[in-house]
């Protein structure tokens, strides 16, 4: 194991033998594992521990156990403590998020304070092949079904060569003491489920699976690479830069065989989602002037040419009077308008509404966190962000999202729901329309 831990770091030129590196160390068999081969390969290392606080005495112990084993060894040692379940209350995360986004701050604070070259921690290569499975039942991207990254940034994973059995023959073999963690016999994260339950099905149809998905791995790597090469090469081809637009070849796009594989690889940087494209490629047959959104860009498909450009800064609340037929916010404009008591539209993009019980000014602006409404057909109150997550809003389009405020209450969720206190009745008399649409 010593040998081969020293040929993937030598391969793949994690480090360089003088570097100080920082090991992340829980005190779980891989870690402890990878702790002992930096400590026999006679590397520079500190070690950081965070005491997350979730298991109460165990946690404690898992601190207690390293800090008295690095004192032993006379290895420098970091620990820091977490109120994590707040934390994860007070940021709207999952304790799982929390904790992540806790500790890597943590661990950037030491390499920069203790000039440390590297952090390293000890996923192996079971936890690539439960992090690749997981990501493909998600629908993942490509780039995602690479696995985890040896590199990334200041973090290097020099344990991704050796399996789970591996780790624990050479733990046993050297007669390393660990910790275990009992949230890991469960089954009650996706993870978990995926480790005990999924990987034993799939080594009764290949023993081998983890050696096989390790080369399958270098393969799909190696692919995305050149890949990667050669949509830099057709990207020179069709496609160009005018000032902060992106414009590219809609004729030339429509020859290739994957046409969506494409405008999704050059427009994820814009934040444009797969569906978001299929729509687009869908549209390019079409009439020009068809518009797509993400949370920070607008694609128009013109004659010739699909023009990707920045969406323009929001501009401030707008107050919209009474007698006022139009107003202008970002990329939408609001129109106005007056009708019968009889008039009613079930556009989305049209909030039929009982003009008496609308005071004016209007007030029109992007949602906000703590917003909530009487949804249309649904009988009681509810959050805004509940409503959009309900509507499988996708994320990118979240920030394009306005409301309409009357008195301080919202009565149109714009282009998704009228509120229902608002709605046209048989009593109605006038009926005040508002419409959206893209600028």
């Amino acid at each position: 194991m010593l040998s081969r831990f020293k040929r993937f770091i030598a391969r793949h030129k994690l480090l360089d033998p003088s570097d100080r590196i920082l090991l992340a160390v829980s005190g779980g068999i891989d870690s402890m594992v990878m702790l002992d081969l930096f400590r026999e390969a006679k590397l520079n290392i500190g070690v950081a521990h965070v005491n997350f606080q979730l298991r109460a005495a165990a946690s404690d112990g898992d601190e207690a156990f390293i800090k008295r084993y690095c004192h032993d060894a006379g290895i420098e040692f970091f620990s820091k403590r977490f109120e994590t379940n707040n934390y994860a209350e007070k940021s709207g995360q999952s304790v799982q998020m929390a904790a992540r986004e806790l500790r890597y701050k943590w661990f950037n604070q030491i390499l920069t304070q203790s000039s440390f070259h590297w952090l390293a921690t000890a996923h192996q290569l079971n936890d690539n092949l439960e992090t690749v499975l997981l990501r493909w039942t998600q629908g993942s991207s490509l780039e995602r079904l690479t696995g985890i990254p040896l590199i990334n940034g200041k973090v290097i994973r020099p344990l991704l060569f050796a399996s789970r059995e591996e780790i624990e023959v050479y733990a046993r073999a050297r007669k390393l003491a660990w910790r275990e963690d009992i949230s890991n016999a469960t089954d009650d994260y996706h993870r978990n489920f995926i480790r005990h339950k999924v990987v034993p099905k799939l080594k009764e149809i290949n023993p081998s699976l983890e050696e096989t998905f390790s080369d399958s791995l270098e393969k799909i790597k190696g692919s995305y690479e050149l890949m990667q090469r050669g949509l830099e090469q057709l990207k020179d081809n069709i496609t160009r830069t005018e000032g902060r637009d992106f414009i590219i070849d809609k004729n030339l796009l429509s020859l290739m065989r994957n046409p969506v594989f494409i405008c999704y690889e050059w427009l994820k940087p814009f934040g444009f989602e797969w569906d978001r494209c299929v729509q687009l490629v869908d549209a390019l047959e079409g009439q020009p002037g068809k518009q797509f959104l993400s949370g920070t860009h607008r694609a128009v498909i013109d004659r010739e040419t699909i023009i990707v450009s920045p969406i323009r800064e929001w501009l401030n609340d707008i107050l919209i009077e009474e007698g006022q037929d139009k107003a202008g916010l970002g990329v939408w404009q609001l129109s106005v308008r007056e009708a019968d008591g009889n008039a009613f539209r079930k556009e989305r993009e049209i909030a039929s509404l009982d003009k008496s019980k609308v005071k004016f000014p209007l007030l029109w602006r992007k949602w906000r966190n703590g917003d909530d409404f009487y949804p249309l057909g649904l009988g009681h109150r509810k959050k805004v962000s509940d409503f959009l997550i309900d509507e499988k809003v996708p994320v990118s389009d979240k920030s394009l999202v306005t409301v309409i405020e009357s008195a301080g209450e919202v009565i149109w969720v714009a282009a998704y729901r009228i509120d229902d206190r608002y709605k046209v009745t048989s009593k109605t008399k006038k009926v005040l329309e508002l419409e959206i649409n893209l600028i």
